[in-house]
């Protein structure tokens, strides 16, 4: 799967009346698994066109977690699909550095939608 995903994508899912965005910061290779690093935002879209759009320039979009670090059956578990990819900034990338860093880092086996607090 991680073959079809890239660092820099936004990816959308869908929600009950909407679609909603995460942005792809990292995939990373563990001896026991992948840990699929990404960010969430706030924002929701009536449609996938609008959210492609609005994609095309992350200044306008509000953050909600700027990192969450989820275990491969946790991202699996939110069907997503790739709908832009855009270089990753410094600022972008400043959270998982943080992550990185942290000896108590942890990785969420926790759907995003429930770690967003999403139904």
């Amino acid at each position: 799967m991680s073959t079809r995903f890239k660092a820099g994508d936004f990816l959308v899912f869908q929600l009950e009346a909407g679609y909603s965005l995460l942005r792809l910061l990292e995939i990373e290779d563990t001896e026991a698994d992948k840990i699929w690093h990404v960010a969430a935002y706030d924002d929701f879209f009536l449609d996938v066109e609008t959210a492609e759009t609005v994609s095309a320039d992350p200044a306008r979009l509000s953050s909600k977690d700027k990192h969450i670090a989820l275990s491969t059956r946790a991202f699996e578990s939110t069907q997503v699909a790739t709908i832009s990819n855009l270089p990753l900034t410094d600022e972008e990338l400043e959270p998982l550095a943080k992550w990185r860093s942290d000896p108590q880092r942890q990785v969420s086996d926790r759907s995003v939608r429930l770690m967003l607090g999403l139904r």
